[in-house]
């Protein structure tokens, strides 16, 4: 799905620059000692980030660290207001608050903030939907469940942004107005650092959603565990890390060091060229006649990157299409290609014969066709159902046919394998 909107007056989406997030720390709890801001410095340090590069400002006032020593909503308060008193007029770009009370949101947008990140996903506090929608603001849900962070593993991230934008449209807030965040970064003891480097893999999946996605690993625990180093020597890695993230999609990055992550996000964006589409505003298709150029402005084709069958019927449901169909189709858009070693020149033939009357297929080299050759590799290509249905045909057969297909069906298991792709 194309993403196409305005936040705060900053464009963003498929066709816009990636934005940059600058983070304005002013928790002394925070696992990052070195982002933390003085209240005496707030506007310097802005400044500064807007000179870099930044196209937002994000201030937040309580560390969401799991191991950070909890502090009262008045301390929140007497941190985060001062602040926003010092930007308000002296910043030049829209400012966000990181805050999941919901009074605290409101007293805010009234001093002038223009959009809402609230990292427990309108869950931590039950009036924070009503305040975004009252106030008609951009807003950041990320990924949670019962607390900040706890989903653990992509499905689990896709199935909570999936409730959390419901619940926000239900609530009325604007479709256009919500960003997502899939909750990168050690938000439960549980969430091992394997579920971030598959949560930014697979960043992708999250276009279903329609939404603009906002990534946030800046120094992260995950580039420590690969590292080894603490979040003051985590930069260079931060910012491989981004780069992947602005490749598979990402919108929006919060970081704590602006120049240096824009620099990284420019070549990034550079190398992943842009979405395909086809139609208006395309002047580049050439029309047949003249009726051809006044019909081609009704239409419009994008290109659907669907990586994993799960989120297929997401995809369907947003044109209509019913819950059955969509479960029935699912397996029909994923497309895999499987390389099978040194099986029998017969093997290969029974394989491709069989590949062949399930809609697939299988390329052999030519001397299996004429026998010279006792042993071959082998190219197979088809759907996820194709290659299914498949397996369980070649599951019946004689010599190591039913060897091959469980290694087929191993495969294909293997694309949704967490442990396996990422331990």
């Amino acid at each position: 799905m194309v993403v196409d909107t305005t936040i705060a007056g900053i464009t963003v989406g498929d066709a816009h620059p990636v934005r940059i997030m600058g983070a304005i720390n002013l928790s002394r709890e925070s696992f990052y000692k070195g982002s933390v801001t003085e209240q005496g410095n707030v506007v310097p340090v802005a400044e500064q980030m807007v000179a870099e590069g930044a196209d937002f400002i994000d201030v937040g006032a309580r560390s969401t660290w799991p191991l950070a020593d909890k502090i009262t909503k008045e301390e929140e308060r007497k941190r985060l207001i001062p602040a926003l008193e010092q930007l308000t007029g002296n910043v030049d770009v829209p400012i966000s608050v990181d805050t999941q009370c919901a009074d605290l949101a409101r007293d805010a947008l009234e001093m002038g903030a223009r959009i809402i990140n609230d990292v427990s996903g309108l869950t931590a506090d039950p009036g924070m939907a009503e305040v975004v929608h009252e106030y008609g603001c951009p807003v950041v849900v990320m990924a949670s469940d019962r607390v900040p962070g706890d989903v653990i593993g992509m499905d689990a991230v896709m199935q909570s942004l999936d409730r959390i934008i419901k619940k926000a449209e239900d609530t009325g807030i604007a479709p256009e107005q919500i960003i997502i965040d899939p909750a990168i970064g050690k938000w439960v003891p549980e969430k091992v650092p394997i579920y971030d480097f598959e949560t930014i893999d697979q960043l992708e999946r999250l276009k279903v959603f329609g939404k603009p996605v906002l990534a946030a690993i800046s120094r992260k625990s995950l580039i420590g565990e690969v590292l080894d180093k603490p979040p003051a020597d985590r930069l260079m890695g931060s910012i491989a890390a981004t780069a992947i993230a602005v490749y598979k999609g990402a919108h929006i990055i919060r970081t704590h060091d602006v120049a240096g992550t824009v620099d990284a996000i420019r070549v990034a964006e550079a190398i992943k060229g842009r979405n395909i589409t086809a139609g208006k505003p395309d002047h580049s298709i050439e029309a047949l006649d003249n009726h051809s150029a006044k019909a081609m402005d009704n239409y419009s084709i994008e290109v659907l990157d669907i990586t994993s069958a799960k989120d297929a019927p997401g995809y369907f449901n947003r044109i209509g299409a019913t819950g059955t169909g969509g479960r029935v189709m699912k397996d029909k858009t994923v497309c895999r290609v499987l390389k099978i070693n040194n099986v029998t020149t017969t093997e290969a033939l029974i394989i491709k014969q069989e590949a062949l009357s399930r809609g697939c297929d299988a390329a052999l080299p030519r001397d299996a066709v004429s026998h010279e050759t006792d042993c071959v590799d082998l190219i197979l290509m088809g759907t996820e159902l194709q290659l299914k249905r498949l397996a369980a045909k070649l599951e019946c057969q004689a010599r190591d046919l039913p060897v091959i297909a469980g290694l087929v069906r191993t495969a294909l298991q293997r694309f949704n394998d967490t442990i396996y792709r990422y331990g």
